[in-house]
């Protein structure tokens, strides 16, 4: 035992510094693995396995649809999106972008179709056909909001809207998990060096003891295996309140932070995902969309046929029945490319109306801690123990150099 606190005494500064340098590799190894969860966006490196690419954006759609089926199945449906929307405030709010397109399109296609013909028509008998048409246009967007609410699953797929704005903006599916889980990374980066200080201790009492440069890097491999296994572990574990020895509570810290994170979660999502915006660019160019024109087209022609009666047989005479039928498809197509900036127009109101962030806020924070944790686990489960394996080599090689101080510095 003597021998042993002269050899401290001599080397004191050397003892002192195990465990500040196993708190230093706890903290970088935990820097360096969230590091490696978001960056970088793309793969940088030479394919296939020389390389790395952040694991939350090299697994964008999968994580995204997870998300997605947590979104869609636990918390909002399309169903609730548009009950929300009042089909005659819709029509007032696009009335005037929507009238002055009708005019326009009217003279452009009628001058496509047979040029002159429309100018040859006396200017009051254009306004009148003109007018019927536009009269007729609210009751068109009423009744296609109808036939949308009537059919929202063959017009408005939720969950390709969502992964589809998830995929593509890769720092967009960062920012949810970083955001929601801000103040459980801080957790990991910080326990590294607590952890990593007490795994110190240990480490200085076995090289006081047993002198065998052996222990340094694995006292390294272990303070940058353990620091990041433990720090996963009480970021999700226990999901409900547990305690210990009788003496201490702790749940998983992510899940005592329910309502705040459900806060922050909901707003983001509603604020850059689920926005009047992405709803209206979904139905009209989505997958579906087909669906919707030839709703469009149905009562377009319909309103055509019926309000410009008067003309119909000069119209019939001058270009033919096929071409007047034709048209009238051109018709509903120019109508169908207007929609989206016509659509526009009520962005605002389908914002109050929809109220999207306090939909999701509200379900969330009544989501048992179960179906709450899929929120967030999905960034570490499948790739977490890439994350530890890389914790615990930067640990040893760390060691590994510590290791070479202690023999050629002691005294």
């Amino acid at each position: 035992m003597e021998a042993i606190l002269a050899d401290v005494g001599r080397n004191w500064i050397i003892y002192a510094s195990m465990p500040i340098v196993a708190a230093v590799i706890g903290y970088v190894t935990k820097i360096v693995a969230i590091e490696m969860m978001f960056r970088p966006l793309e793969f940088r490196g030479v394919r296939p396995y020389l390389g790395w690419q952040g694991i939350v954006p090299r697994r964008a759609a999968r994580m995204a649809s997870i998300v997605c089926d947590t979104m869609t199945e636990k918390l909002i449906s399309p169903e609730e999106i548009f009950d929300r929307l009042d089909a005659e405030r819709v029509a007032k709010e696009i009335e005037k972008p929507l009238l002055d397109n009708i005019e326009e399109i009217t003279r452009q296609v009628a001058g496509q179709f047979q040029p002159g013909l429309w100018e040859s028509i006396p200017e009051a008998v254009r306004r009148i056909v003109i007018g019927r048409v536009q009269r007729q246009a609210p009751q068109i967007v009423e009744h296609i909001m109808t036939a949308i609410r009537d059919d929202i699953d063959g017009v408005f797929d939720l969950k390709d809207m969502v992964v589809t704005n998830l995929v593509k903006d890769k720092a967009l599916i960062n920012r949810i998990f970083k955001e929601a889980g801000a103040k459980e990374f801080a957790f990991i980066r910080y326990s590294g060096i607590y952890f990593g200080a007490v795994i110190g201790v240990l480490q200085m009492i076995a090289w006081a003891l047993l002198k065998l440069p052996i222990i340094m890097p694995i006292a390294g491999l272990i303070t940058g295996w353990l620091t990041d296994w433990l720090a996963l572990k009480m970021i999700f574990n226990p999901k409900r309140p547990t305690r210990y020895f009788g003496t201490f509570q702790w749940q998983g810290l992510f899940l005592k932070r329910h309502k705040e994170v459900a806060e922050a979660y909901g707003s983001l999502v509603a604020k850059e995902i689920i926005t009047p915006h992405n709803v209206i660019a979904a139905v009209l160019t989505g997958p579906m969309s087909d669906r919707l024109f030839s709703m469009v087209q149905k009562e377009v022609q319909s309103v055509l046929d019926t309000q410009t009666g008067m003309v119909k047989p000069l119209l019939v005479f001058a270009v033919g029945s096929t071409r007047y039928q034709e048209m009238k498809r051109v018709v509903s197509a120019q109508v169908m490319a207007a929609l989206p900036e016509t659509m526009s127009y009520m962005e605002d109101y389908a914002e109050d109306a929809m109220d999207i962030r306090n939909i999701l806020v509200t379900k969330m924070q009544q989501m048992p801690p179960e179906e709450f944790e899929k929120l967030l686990r999905p960034a570490f489960e499948q790739d977490e123990w890439i994350l530890i394996t890389v914790g615990a080599l930067l640990g040893a090689a760390v060691g590994e150099l510590q290791s070479y101080v202690v023999v050629h510095y002691s005294v």
